[in-house]
């Protein structure tokens, strides 16, 4: 009874905080066209985003990034609704679990491409695999304090806990944001994202103080999109800087009408300033 309560209110919550905010405006949009012909299996495609989810995962983690989806290509293994637009990311989605989405999804948002370098073609494989072979796996909704640390967009929590913020609870439920699966699917070929790096004593008879670097896997819980990003060892990826780019050919407005308009925007600012120097001097 209490588990089927808890569940009717978790998924009342995730509703609430996936809507997205209307006020929404992409800092920048690339060409959907240019992006798909880009885009490589393997990819991770970061998302800004547009949900109450976003604005607190961004601001936990301090990033533009707040959703990041797996690019798997056009399969048979996904069945497509629609020809023209078949399904090629798998993400992660707090209501509906872990899916398959065309790349649409995100055509109006702010996007970035980061590339595994060096991954071979063997590992690809694996990668995308794994997140095909995840396709269905869904959460337990009745965790709802899970689901609560995101109800406000701002929570005041100092820096050093805000990362950690993400993985408390279940563990279930944190996979919401969607890096988790990828950080698996990358972690299940031990191709590193942000490991951790430990410093042991390694002496030779050449050398008594040398020492030697071993990697770590980092849980896949405490990983967030803006880790793609920062980690070295992914490739960013400008789909206009990919084609023939050539900042000449730009459509720029003529560069009168743009001086006249800076000219008043300007002249605007000053009057402003002017009125405003004389309220302070009238009042003092």
């Amino acid at each position: 009874m209490f588990g089927r309560c808890f569940s009717f209110l978790g998924r009342l919550l995730a509703t609430y905080l996936s809507k997205p905010n209307r006020r929404y405006r992409p800092l920048a949009t690339g060409n959907p066209a240019r992006l798909a012909a880009v885009l490589a299996p393997g990819d991770v495609l970061l998302v800004e985003g547009n949900t109450r989810f976003s604005t607190a995962i961004k601001y936990l983690t301090q990033s533009t990034w707040s959703h990041a989806a797996l690019y798997v290509g056009a399969s048979t293994q996904l069945p497509a609704r629609d020809r023209n637009d078949p399904p090629v990311l798998i993400e992660a989605d707090v209501i509906e679990g872990v899916r398959a989405v065309p790349l649409s999804a995100y055509a109006t948002m702010h996007t970035r491409i980061c590339r595994p370098v060096g991954l071979s073609e063997e590992d690809r494989r694996k990668v995308v695999a794994f997140a095909i072979g995840s396709i269905g796996k869904t959460y337990d909704l009745k965790n709802v304090w899970d689901l609560v640390r995101y109800l406000l967009p701002i929570p005041p929590v100092p820096t050093r806990w805000r990362r950690r913020m993400l993985s408390l609870g279940s563990g279930e439920p944190t996979k919401a944001i969607c890096s988790s699966l990828v950080a698996q699917a990358f972690q299940s070929v031990h191709y590193p994202i942000l490991p951790l790096i430990i410093v042991r004593p390694a002496p030779t008879r050449e050398c008594n103080d040398c020492v030697s670097e071993r990697y770590m896997i980092r849980h896949h819980s405490l990983f967030a999109p803006r880790d793609f990003d920062i980690s070295p060892y992914f490739q960013i990826v400008k789909p206009t800087l990919e084609g023939a780019f050539d900042y000449r050919t730009l459509p720029w407005d003529d560069v009168e009408l743009v001086s006249k308009a800076r000219r008043s925007h300007l002249a605007h600012a000053g009057s402003e300033s002017l009125a405003g120097e004389k309220l302070r001097v009238q009042c003092s």
